[in-house]
């Protein structure tokens, strides 16, 4: 049976905000495993591979942090705390895919899953939010050179470089 990461992705999204509602809540019970096989239970024959949603899962939760800093200021006018929790559980979950997982879903899928997530669970514009915001850090990040080039080539690029020129017209743009 083939995996349906798309389903797998909302799984995620599901977990990681019922998390966060619970801690928000003062849940002494909390525990983001459970949650997530929860979840997954009753699509567990059409899912595939749960270790997918684990995994994201995992790796969302333990660098919220770190994800949280990289989304800050590429919106600064609509701080982290005030967006509704849908949308900021997608900017994270996109961010992650993006930043950590380029090995195995390439960026532009990264970016189109979260914005089909906002498309379905977040507000009329959300979308669209998710699109700029994910699309901004994808090229702050580099994501765009790494993809091209070999790190390597990457890193001496950066370095001999004081200020990285404004791209024009690139592929990224459409994102």
């Amino acid at each position: 049976m083939a995996s349906n990461r798309h389903l797998g992705r909302i799984i995620v999204l599901q977990s990681l905000y019922e998390y966060e509602f619970r801690e928000r809540a003062g849940d002494p019970n909390l525990d983001l495993d459970l949650i997530v096989a929860k979840n997954i239970e009753p699509y567990s024959d059409t899912l595939g591979d749960t270790e997918f949603v684990y995994s994201l899962t995992k790796g969302v939760k333990e660098n919220i942090e770190d994800l949280d800093k990289v989304l800050r200021p590429i919106a600064p006018e609509w701080p982290l705390e005030t967006i509704a929790a849908i949308d900021r559980n997608i900017l994270r979950i996109g961010l992650y895919e993006l930043a950590e997982c380029r090995d195995k879903v390439p960026p532009k899928v990264a970016i189109n899953e979260a914005v089909e997530l906002a498309k379905a669970f977040g507000s009329e514009n959300s979308s669209k939010f998710v699109n700029g915001v994910l699309g901004t850090a994808y090229r702050q990040l580099g994501i765009e050179e790494e993809s091209s080039e070999s790190s390597h080539e990457t890193k001496q690029k950066t370095k001999s470089e004081t200020k990285e020129p404004e791209s024009s017209g690139s592929a990224s743009e459409e994102v």
